[in-house]
């Protein structure tokens, strides 16, 4: 009779009182963990996913809270993205349709159940039921700064103050952001230049033990490590589910292999040119418009857009605006005089480029080298051209 009654009590408390609010009191044997789903095989996927759970079974409760959704009906989705002013929420799903997504995608899951006391638990539960409300659910995203991963420690830090420490004694210290995602990049040597390219210096100091849990593998380990009023944060630790073992394979056509093929290229039509004595048009027109293009990318990721991470980018010294405008001038049989003065610019650039590499100043992607050589020759090139 008592737990008919408990039951009754229970449902009934799912309704919304007149401020709306939902008074729901959890029972001794709710848990509240932590979610680790490893990366997976698309670039979006690279780096991993962190989720808090809540279980009641008395109450049948087993929901994933999840601050990684985004809606992509919002107006002008594609937009906010590219601006850096897309909203993200935090979303309910059901635990069971949750882990049956990561199995579908054959990613590890592991699981850690706080060691919380029922005043604890009870303070996890009302936050993130308050959380999730329409007016509350939203925030702006910063891959870095403010993710799913990172929502992780401030909410624990929020709602368990004095009480939670976590733990940041990471082996892997002293690194930069730029380390900390090159380490997942691996798999994807196209999505890493791109990265690489847009994003700047910013990304290039070194980060704090805290700062590293924009990445939920470093989540885990903190709640590993961590404790909760001087006892283990970490209760239990379980693997949910274990990837099958897939074979993985190389390709040939990584961006540092087909710029490489593209400066042999250049350095082949410019040693011809020399031997004759002329210069290859075609070859001019599409070396400034590539880097003109690339330049106005990268200004407009730095200077058009709220993304932290995407300012003090350096690879505008290579990739430089003005050679888009300039291109369709080197179609042209007669060079006017002062591109001479442009291009010794543009060569300076390229130094300096260099300088701030070797400074680590910014640290520039691999796939830049070769197309350092290729600029430094063709202009170096053409500056004797114009002189003879």
């Amino acid at each position: 009779m008592k737990k008919v009654l408990l039951i009754f009590i229970s449902l009934f408390s799912f309704i919304p009182t007149a401020t709306g609010q939902q008074q729901l009191k959890l029972t001794q044997n709710a848990q509240i963990s932590v979610l680790t789903i490893a990366p997976g095989d698309e670039l979006a996927d690279s780096f991993g996913h962190s989720a808090f759970r809540v279980r009641d079974p008395f109450l049948s409760i087993d929901h994933v809270y999840n601050y990684g959704v985004y809606d992509f009906n919002t107006p002008n989705f594609y937009v906010k993205f590219a601006q850096g002013k897309l909203l993200y929420d935090l979303g309910i799903s059901r635990f069971d349709r949750f882990l049956s997504s990561y199995k579908a995608q054959n990613r590890t899951i592991v699981e850690q159940i706080l060691g919380l006391t029922m005043t604890e638990k009870q303070a996890f539960f009302d936050f993130l039921q308050h959380n999730a409300r329409p007016e509350n659910k939203s925030y702006l995203y910063d891959f870095f700064f403010d993710n799913c991963a990172t929502k992780l420690r401030d909410v624990s830090d929020k709602i368990l103050t004095k009480n939670i420490q976590l733990g940041y004694n990471f082996e892997a210290s002293g690194l930069t952001f730029r380390n900390l995602i090159h380490k997942y990049l691996d798999e994807q040597p196209w999505g890493k230049f791109g990265i690489d390219l847009a994003l700047g210096s910013v990304i290039d100091r070194i980060a704090t033990p805290q700062e590293y849990l924009f990445l939920p593998d470093y989540v885990f380990q903190s709640f590993k490590k961590g404790s909760i009023s001087e006892k283990p944060l970490v209760k239990i630790e379980r693997t949910l589910f274990e990837s099958s073992p897939v074979k993985k394979t190389s390709s040939f056509l990584k961006p540092f292999v087909i710029f490489s093929m593209i400066a042999l290229i250049v350095l082949f039509v410019t040693f011809r040119d020399l031997k004759k004595q002329r210069r290859s048009k075609w070859l001019d027109v599409l070396l400034f418009v590539f880097t003109g293009i690339v330049g106005l990318l990268v200004l407009l990721l730095w200077f058009a857009t709220d993304h932290s991470a995407t300012q003090k980018n350096y690879n505008i010294l290579w990739a430089f605006l003005p050679n888009l405008p300039l291109a369709f001038l080197f179609l042209k049989t007669q060079l006017r005089p002062w591109l001479k003065n442009y291009l010794i610019l543009v060569l300076v650039l390229l130094l300096i480029t260099t300088l701030l590499w070797i400074l680590k100043i910014q640290i520039f992607s691999i796939t830049v080298i070769p197309i350092l050589i290729l600029l430094g020759v063709r202009y170096f090139y053409l500056v004797k051209y114009m002189k003879g």
